[in-house]
């Protein structure tokens, strides 16, 4: 059996800590109300939901979640966030197309932890 590089080990502490943060700013960006939300040019704000949710699905591997558990949640966590944005005094909208960047987001980050393990064992 191979052994994964060093880099990509599961780091205990540190791994888990890092994807807290991550969390944490997830929860920052998803649910801050409108008035905290800077504008941006269009598109930008699906770009950020990509990168959030690719970073972490990277993360949570890097702490050790297994892939399939970690895609489900994440997805759900996405969903649940659109609608709470849709239903609440946030005064944001919920948004299919957000949804969707979350899911590509969540893909990404996992695909991109599977292929740097793969490249860093050979």
């Amino acid at each position: 059996m191979t052994r994964p590089h060093p880099v990509l080990a599961v780091h205990g502490t540190l791994s888990r800590g890092v994807f807290a943060v991550v969390v944490l700013v997830s929860l920052a960006v998803l649910f801050a109300p409108a008035d905290d939300v800077p504008s941006s040019p269009p598109g930008v704000d699906k770009l950020v939901h990509l990168l959030l949710f690719a970073a972490l699905a990277g993360s949570g591997r890097w702490a050790g979640a297994r892939a399939g558990v970690l895609a489900v949640l994440l997805v759900v966590y996405a969903a649940v966030s659109e609608v709470v944005q849709g239903l609440s005094a946030l005064e944001r909208s919920a948004s299919v197309v957000d949804w969707v960047a979350d899911v590509v987001g969540v893909l990404a980050g996992l695909l991109a932890w599977a292929w740097f393990g793969r490249r860093a064992r050979h």
